[in-house]
């Protein structure tokens, strides 16, 4: 019979080896990322979000070594994919890549937008900022940003309808800062997202939208539909020719900036591995050109500036939203 020493002797070392495997054992965070990315866009296929979404997951995923895919998860403009975000996983596989219409515009927006900007996420890096372009349809009358201001003001009110991808959407809010400091009356006219507006605008149904750069780039190039002024307080670089709306209508200004996003209570390493990444990822030249080319303004702040940013712009769209009535229960 096993002495009692014995048996003191041999449970303790199977404790002890049990406790050792356990240390040694590495956790699913120490091999982060050991499996694929997830990216939710919050938005429709073909805006600005989408596809700078999914040039830059490419790239992330080159970065870290890993499969890294872009989900849409478009719906209430786009609170459904922020929510869903909020409220998954905080292990680094779920990201929310968005846009300062969704994150800053929709909680004053909405009553209850499902989540909260600032406490349900941390950010991981800004990418950069996007003007919205007032395009028409060519058989518009107006070619001109002043032809097309003399135009609306010579007409009953109402008598010009615009296009947005949808309630409290940036593209939405500028038509109403026209109304305001042009002193006209545009009358809206929401899409759900911005590929069916285009879809009308190319068509012909509606006559005028406001739109993201990167989203219209390609029609303007080719001449489908007639860029009258970006959004942005200057010109951009890649349309020089277009004027800045401000420069008929002064101090009129709204971009759309565009980031990655991590739900709230990610583990540190894995927070500062993306970014980290990230940061190399926006350094690539290919993708540099490419955002470049698409209208992208790229900028490097920090998370912490990010941060401050996204605060100050929920203060400033709150004001914007007020001021326009506007507001989806």
């Amino acid at each position: 019979m096993m002495s009692l020493q014995r048996i003191v002797f041999f449970a303790l070392s199977t404790l002890l080896l049990s406790v050792l495997l356990i240390v040694s054992k590495p956790s699913e965070a120490d091999n982060y990322p050991s499996k694929p990315i997830t990216i939710i866009v919050p938005q429709t296929p073909g805006g600005t979000n989408d596809l700078v979404g999914r040039v830059v997951a490419q790239k992330l995923g080159e970065t870290l070594k890993v499969s890294t895919v872009v989900e849409n998860k478009p719906g209430a403009g786009g609170n459904i994919g922020t929510q869903y975000v909020a409220k998954g996983p905080k292990d680094g596989y779920t990201l929310l890549m968005t846009i300062s219409s969704a994150q800053a515009i929709n909680p004053a927006l909405y009553k209850n937008p499902g989540f909260d900007p600032v406490n349900d996420f941390v950010p991981i890096a800004y990418i950069g900022a996007v003007p919205n372009v007032l395009v028409v349809n060519p058989n518009f009358p107006a070619k001109t940003l002043e032809d097309f201001l003399k135009l609306i003001r010579s007409k009953p009110a109402g008598s010009f309808q615009y296009a947005s991808a949808g309630n409290g959407t940036l593209n939405h809010l500028l038509g109403e800062m026209i109304n305001q400091m042009a002193k006209v009356d545009l009358q809206h006219i929401p899409y759900k997202g911005v590929a069916p507006a285009l879809n009308d605008l190319l068509g012909g149904q509606v006559q005028i939208a406001f739109a993201s750069l990167p989203s219209v780039l390609q029609y303007i190039n080719t001449q489908k539909l007639i860029a009258l002024g970006v959004s942005s307080p200057k010109r951009s670089p890649v349309l020089p020719d277009v004027p800045a709306i401000a420069e008929k209508i002064p101090g009129f200004a709204g971009t759309l900036w565009i980031g990655l996003f991590a739900p709230q209570g990610l583990p540190k390493n894995n927070l500062e591995l993306l970014q980290k990444a990230m940061a190399t990822t926006l350094s690539n030249p290919e993708l540099k050109e490419k955002l470049n080319a698409s209208g992208v303004e790229l900028a490097s702040l920090s998370p912490a500036e990010f941060n401050k940013l996204l605060k100050d712009d929920i203060a400033l769209w709150a004001k914007i939203v007020k001021a326009s009535g506007a507001s989806v229960d």
